[in-house]
């Protein structure tokens, strides 16, 4: 009988169940579960069966002995103790990795260092002769498990990372290692699948992982086949005979199993940069007639194997790590949940996901979940019966069996909350639309945290929709939290009749310093719309606000009507919309001052849209030092500062509240006699000074400055009208 090794698997956290299930039936004995790993006894046939053939497993270790360790000293006499010239010539190299800590092993380097030396000594030879480190391509790469007091010394047999199968040079942003897929692929039921000759799709393919590591399944190709290098090839205790018979076996098998007619394999990706490389990636494993990719939207999405034929759809959509994701992954995941009830009616579908609660989107229930790490997070596999009585629908059970297949499936059915700020947003519209009609407004709030459990700001941008997010307060669960926003961002397009690629999203938080004017995206696509006879650049997507404060329209306008002759001073005039309504209105001149450079290219463009430019001065400067400077004289100037500033450009920071009394004395020392001051601001525990209502004429305007679209919300900004002297 052949001698038994202890033998242990590594793998990737949370697959340790299937890999037990796959060593048994590829020969180990008496396999027990570890944490990522399963251990258990083979010879060494057994053994080199499990690197050829195991899909799931990172690396198998046969182990050399197992001994307790007290201190660093223990460790270097237990590693010497064992007759390595069994396995390494003193003239080779090795590599050493180290893992645990305790015992006097303060880290892992060390403990590798130690183990080295161990290995060294014992084969140094009188000449002085001995093995050498090699990190990359070593003789023998020797492992050590430090755990509680107990050594596992071992010989790792596979070399690199058995999920490395050679075939993906190229890769996408965001890939899946190959055992991970392969795990995911078990767990979808696709053995079971492919063995009665199913289909299988991947509406975003990528690079191809799914699709390949399927195809290896299916044509009974061991996943390793074509790997060149293994961690035992120069370990003096390698029966090349043994190795030989095994890959030769599985050579005749994949070439039988590759024989047989190609199962129906076909992957989708829209991004047209990953074609090529997922081509390249498939021909690498040599499975070009079992597998295809071809460019494709998942909203086009729709699997066209033999009419009768069914299978599996499988898939990774992006989880969203960024900031304002959260509604083009909503969209997405409603789209895909669209394209299976419409175009897969009947097949089994399996989504791998690092988003679980956005999985709840898409309008189907899963009927099993099994829980993944992919790295350090946590995802979900959802398995799901593409079978009418598993939609959820506006309909109780979508489309029931006597239905046309052409009749269109309802789209997911909101949520209560949902449908409630569904209603919501549908009574504003019905309301402020009229309005909005008559005053020859585009551009107005229909929305502003009416329902508090709702805390957004919707607003709508001819037929764009822009969300802003109003940042939970630390009280509210983040679970129910991301839920209201998930089911808002839900309702929003079937509310309103918006496509979803319409819909932009912002969190609107407390902001320090200059963060609210920070980029948040570079696409650089601006809209043109109109308000008060005046054309305005808005950019949706790329800050955190669009260019055009829709609060302050009546100001604006007011502008516009008493600007007619006067010069006009327009400071921190941000994107200069006031200064294009003055200068319609017919000012003599204008002058706006800001920080920034880029909102100052902003105001030309704009002004240049409704043929202004020459006799508009722009002056990039901090507004405090450019008024103590200024000796210009000025008949209407407009003031709508920050709550705070601390620009790098500026010196020191601009508190509104601390600040106000200095900027408008300056800006009064400026104002030509008879002329006016306005003045406005977003903090909301702002208060005016008492002292300027005993220098100027002081009247708060606020409510006469508000639009019907924000009376929901009076506390958006105050806002004075000041004129010199006193009442």
């Amino acid at each position: 009988m052949s001698d038994l090794y202890e033998i242990v698997l590594t793998c990737p956290k949370g697959l340790e169940t299937l890999l037990r299930e796959e060593a048994a039936a590829l020969g180990l004995q008496d396999v027990r579960e570890q944490t990522a790993a399963v251990r258990g006894q083979a010879d060494l046939e057994t053994a080199y069966r499990l690197c050829l053939w195991s899909r799931l497993a990172n690396r198998v270790l046969l182990v050399l002995s197992r001994f307790s360790m007290g201190s660093a000293d223990d460790l270097y006499e237990g590693v010497r103790a064992l007759d390595w010239s069994d396995h390494l010539e003193p003239s080779g190299s090795l590599a050493v990795e180290f893992s645990g800590h305790g015992s006097g092993i303060d880290n892992t380097h060390f403990g590798a260092l130690k183990v080295k030396d161990a290995i060294v000594d014992s084969l140094r030879t009188a000449s002085g002769e001995r093995p050498v480190v090699d990190k990359l391509n070593p003789n023998v790469r020797v492992h050590l498990r430090l755990d509680r007091g107990e050594a596992v010394l071992s010989l790792d047999l596979s070399g690199h990372s058995l999920h490395q199968r050679g075939y993906r040079l190229q890769q996408g942003a965001a890939p899946l290692k190959e055992n991970l897929a392969a795990a995911v692929l078990i767990r979808a039921g696709w053995p079971r699948i492919a063995a009665g000759g199913g289909a299988l799709a991947d509406p975003m393919c990528g690079v191809g992982t799914f699709l390949i590591e399927a195809a290896l399944m299916a044509a009974d190709i061991a996943p390793n086949l074509r790997r060149e290098r293994w961690g035992f090839s120069r370990w003096l205790g390698h029966v090349p005979a043994l190795w030989k018979k095994l890959h030769a076996e599985a050579e005749q098998r994949a070439a039988a199993g590759l024989a047989r007619p190609p199962l129906w394999i076909r992957g989708y990706e829209a991004d047209p940069r990953l074609i090529q490389p997922g081509r390249n990636n498939i021909e690498r494993a040599g499975l070009g007639d079992w597998v295809k990719i071809y460019q494709g939207e998942l909203g086009t999405f729709e699997p066209r194997p033999d009419q009768s034929q069914k299978g599996l759809v499988i898939c990774n959509p992006p989880y969203g790590e960024r900031l304002g994701d959260e509604a083009s992954l909503l969209y997405l995941y409603q789209n895909l949940g669209e394209r299976l009830r419409q175009a897969c009616l009947g097949w089994e579908a399996g989504v791998f996901t690092g988003a679980p609660e956005l999985g709840k989107r898409m309008g189907l229930r899963s009927h099993k979940q099994y829980a993944f790490w992919n790295g350090a997070l946590p995802c979900k596999l959802l398995l799901i019966n593409v079978q009418p009585n598993q939609f959820v629908t506006g309909e109780r059970h979508g489309r029931e069996q006597g239905q046309a297949e052409s009749e269109p499936v309802m789209p997911a059915r909101l949520s209560e909350g949902g449908q409630m700020f569904a209603n919501r947003l549908q009574k504003n519209l019905r309301q402020l639309s009229k309005w909005a009609r008559r005053e020859s407004v585009e551009c107005y709030r229909l929305y502003d945290a009416d329902m508090p459990e709702y805390a957004l700001a919707v607003d709508l941008y001819r037929d764009w929709v822009h969300v802003q997010e109003y940042a939970p307060p630390r009280s509210v669960d983040p679970g129910k939290a991301q839920a209201r926003l998930l089911d808002a961002l839900a309702a929003i397009p079937q509310a309103l009749g918006i496509p979803q690629e319409r819909v932009v999203i912002k969190r609107r938080e407390r902001q320090t310093g200059t963060r609210q004017y920070q980029r948040q995206a570079s696409q650089g696509q601006f809209m043109e719309v109109g308000e008060g006879g005046v054309k305005l650049l808005v950019n949706l997507t790329d800050y955190l606000d669009t260019g055009l404060f829709l609060d302050h329209r009546p100001l604006r306008l007011r502008i516009q009507r008493e600007a007619a002759g006067k010069r006009f001073l327009n400071l921190f005039c941000y994107t200069a919309t006031a200064t294009v309504h003055a200068a319609r209105g017919g000012a003599r001149s204008t002058t706006s001052v800001d920080l920034s450079k880029t909102y100052l290219e902003w105001a030309r463009r704009n002004l240049s849209l409704n043929g202004f430019s020459d006799k508009h001065r722009l002056e990039q400067g901090d507004v405090m030092s450019w008024l103590s400077a200024d000796r210009g004289e000025y008949d209407l100037i407009f003031i709508d500062p920050p709550t705070f500033s601390n620009s790098k450009r500026m010196e020191g920071v601009f508190d509104v509240q601390r600040d106000h009394v200095e900027l408008i004395d300056l800006a009064m020392a400026r104002l030509a006699s008879g002329g006016v001051l306005y003045f406005s601001n977003n903090f909301r525990k702002f208060r005016l000074d008492e002292g300027l209502e005993e220098r100027y004429q002081v009247e708060e305007i606020s409510a006469q400055t508000l639009d019907p679209d924000f009376s929901r919300n009076p506390k958006i900004h105050r806002a004075w009208r000041l004129r010199a002297g006193t009442v």
